[in-house]
């Protein structure tokens, strides 16, 4: 297990510094928009008007944001603000809360922290968008698109030419499966029938967006939740480095998933459905420091308002008990767009489906 969590610091340092070159190089955007779906992991500041918990408003988050706190879960950039950056976009994609309709033809922000497959997940933190309620929120979108762009047809070209990313899936085990105090799914299912279940419900929705005219889809499958420092204390690791339990129960949702995204490339002859392996990724990189904060945190694994974080951000893999920093994230997304490895992205990489 601790190859999954990184080899050297310089590695992943040069990946940084690759993807940084790659950002300066590009100049107008590959593609015409850019739709983000996932929970805290691309939340931009979505959660911060809603009664939640799970929501990053405040200091330390955003220490090494241009704008500061946003409601990004990081010192910095997201994954998907740097994946938008490889794609060409001069701007972040604004989140769905304070979008407007003079930027929704560069793409909207749907993330929200807590938020997953199944409806009741995160619940015990509160309100979050779950990806039902994302999808209702992107109808909107394509309607109002559809209204200021005054030609439907041109409307439904127009969105099948953006990259849509969908990371979804790590809360309906943090904040669900993994909590039997506050939800009956692991007395009901075993792992193996609970990746089912999930599964079948994200087919549904992977299915829901094709149908809002989706067609370029880069699916993320789940990383090595297991060995974020938030899970490694709350249940220990019996001398491993990471929750092996966790980690093959979430490694059962991402075996089904690639399936899943080859059978609906072949059900949809039009769309591109990828499918992203971030614990592919992960396994071969990470820095140091991998399965301490670099905050100071809470009971609840999210940072203490105002506290002082690290200074040596980029030694650290995970900024709270659960969110990469930065430079993990950097990584991450870079990989993501451009693979390094056959087992990095299947069929395509998001530098090559932006391209189709």
């Amino acid at each position: 297990m601790a190859s999954k969590l990184g080899l050297l610091f310089g590695i992943l340092k040069t990946a940084t510094l690759m993807s940084f070159q790659i950002v300066f190089v590009i100049g107008e955007p590959q593609v015409p928009c850019y739709f983000i779906f996932g929970d805290s992991l691309v939340d931009s500041g979505n959660n911060n008007g809603l009664v939640t918990a799970a929501k990053a408003n405040y200091t330390p988050y955003g220490v090494d944001f241009p704008q500061g706190v946003t409601g990004r879960f990081t010192n910095g950039l997201t994954m998907a603000d740097i994946i938008g950056q490889l794609l060409g976009f001069s701007n972040f994609i604004p989140s769905y809360a304070m979008t407007n309709n003079g930027e929704i033809n560069s793409g909207v922000n749907y993330g929200s922290g807590g938020a997953g497959i199944r409806d009741e997940t995160g619940r015990n933190l509160g309100d979050r968008i779950s990806m039902n309620k994302q999808l209702l929120r992107h109808a909107t979108i394509v309607s109002r698109l559809s209204n200021l762009q005054r030609n439907k047809t041109f409307t439904n070209e127009y969105i099948q030419k953006c990259i849509y990313i969908i990371y979804m899936g790590s809360n309906d085990y943090i904040n669900n499966y993994l909590m039997p105090n506050n939800y009956s799914t692991s007395t009901k299912y075993t792992p193996d029938q609970y990746a089912t279940v999930l599964i079948q419900q994200y087919s549904q929705q992977l299915k829901s967006l094709y149908e809002l005219g989706a067609r370029k889809i880069a699916v993320f499958g789940l990383g090595f939740i297991g060995c974020t420092p938030y899970e490694i204390s709350t249940f220990g690791t019996n001398g491993e480095p990471c929750v092996e339990s966790i980690n093959n129960a979430t490694m059962l949702f991402n075996k089904r998933l690639k399936p899943l995204i080859d059978d609906l490339n072949n059900a949809f002859f039009d769309a591109r459905f990828t499918f992203i392996n971030i614990s592919s990724i992960s396994a071969s990189q990470g820095a140091v420091l991998t399965n301490v904060s670099c905050c100071q945190t809470r009971s609840d694994g999210q940072c203490v308002p105002n506290s002082v974080p690290c200074s040596n951000r980029t030694m650290y893999t995970y900024y709270d008990g659960f969110h990469p920093t930065e430079i993990a994230n950097r990584l991450l997304a870079s990989r993501s767009y451009a693979a390094l490895s056959p087992m990095d992205a299947s069929p395509y990489d998001i530098s090559h489906l932006a391209q189709l």
